[in-house]
């Protein structure tokens, strides 16, 4: 089987597959060719991998002679005529918000996978993309918080007296969230963390964070873990709690999102403009909308003197440990679909495999994607 791995678009600076992830595949018998450049970006030679047994090729004729396309973010629309029906794909395709290259991918009858959709179980956890992306986002939020807040995040005992720790306010325990917190503790801030999940309030305490409940949630079942919308009679008093705690705080973090919908406002423009000066916040759901009512995704802004930073993309500052961490996600889950002959071989009885395929013979197969487009 040919395996391509396509260079990303100008704006990250990640791959989906590194060098030494290259070596890994061929011991599975297949063969992989590389988009000329594909690493620059990400600190990879096209020599580095022709060491490691790729053969490098223009964009082009990766399309055209791989049978396996791999890559993180998806291509566009424009690109879809240069594939082949019955071609193979894995990537972050984010199905709930590109519903016009799903229906291409199903029309063109191309079997993709969509990495995002790994099920959260215990043997999913070395292929879950998210949540390897997510510590990296939870770790930089913090460090690009510290860098524009005009403040120590620690507590300071000098000569001219004490300085106060930061406080810090963080909207979603996820993996973003909980790699937030820690950080935030390793620097000496004071935590804070909301979550409408109150089975992750031990994972917050353990890390030294304070979690402030809102009782009367919604627990959503066959959610995989992930947060559920909940009443409107919920969001009012949650947002009264947050309103009051953003005030007392010195950076917000905001990681809540729901899988496919548009990321929940939890910070309202009230909020911002009776912020204290120089506050920041930290908008990880900003691709989805934001959790910040003023959020601008991929934009630095200034507000009423606090500064909102709307980034989604962390993980592509961070490009080679992004780039092997999430090659490595790859790696195991290709494990599940090539046989011990380097072949393609879907097994749909395995609940990985099928959670994680999108399209499949002209149809849209995944359960979760059917039920929004």
């Amino acid at each position: 089987m040919e395996l391509g791995i396509l260079k990303e678009p100008g704006y990250e600076n990640r791959v989906a597959i590194m060098a030494e992830v290259v070596k890994a595949l061929t011991a599975l018998k297949v063969n992989v060719g590389v988009e000329k450049g594909a690493g620059e970006r990400s600190m990879v030679s096209d020599s580095e991998y022709r060491e490691a047994g790729a053969s490098i090729a223009a964009r082009e004729e990766i399309f055209k002679k791989s049978d396996m396309l791999i890559m993180i973010n998806p291509f566009g629309q424009s690109e879809l005529k240069l594939l082949s029906r019955e071609k193979v794909i894995v990537a972050i395709l984010n199905p709930f918000f590109n519903k016009e290259l799903v229906a291409g991918l199903a029309e063109n009858e191309i079997t993709s996978f969509s990495m995002e959709l790994i099920p959260r179980i215990t043997r999913a956890q070395a292929m879950d993309t998210l949540s390897s992306m997510a510590t990296i986002a939870g770790y930089k939020a913090v460090l690009d918080a510290a860098f524009h807040l005009p403040r120590f995040f620690p507590m300071f005992m000098s000569a001219v007296g004490t300085i106060k720790p930061a406080k810090v306010l963080i909207l979603g325990a996820g993996v973003a969230g909980l790699q937030a917190i820690a950080i935030s503790r390793k620097l000496g801030a004071v935590v804070e963390v909301f979550d409408v999940r109150a089975a992750v309030k031990e994972e917050v305490e353990s890390l030294g964070g304070r979690f402030i409940e809102v009782e009367g949630v919604t627990v959503g079942k066959n959610t995989g873990g992930y947060a559920v919308d909940q009443t409107q009679d919920f969001k009012k008093r949650q947002g009264e709690l947050i309103h009051r705690h953003s005030l007392a705080a010195d950076v917000v973090i905001c990681t809540a999102q729901i899988p496919g919908k548009k990321a929940p406002i939890l910070i309202h423009k009230e909020t911002v403009e009776n912020m204290k000066a120089g506050s920041v916040i930290v908008d990880l759901a900003a691709s989805t909308g934001g959790n910040c009512q003023i959020t601008q995704n991929n934009e630095v802004i200034q507000y009423n003197k606090v500064t909102i930073i709307g980034k989604s993309n962390y993980p592509s500052d961070m490009p080679n440990v992004a780039s092997n961490m999430f090659g490595k996600n790859i790696l195991n889950f290709l494990k599940l679909i090539i046989d011990e002959e380097g072949n393609l071989e879907l097994n749909f009885e395995d609940e990985i495999v099928k959670g994680t395929c999108l399209t499949h013979k002209g149809k849209i197969v995944n359960e979760r994607v059917k039920s929004v487009i």
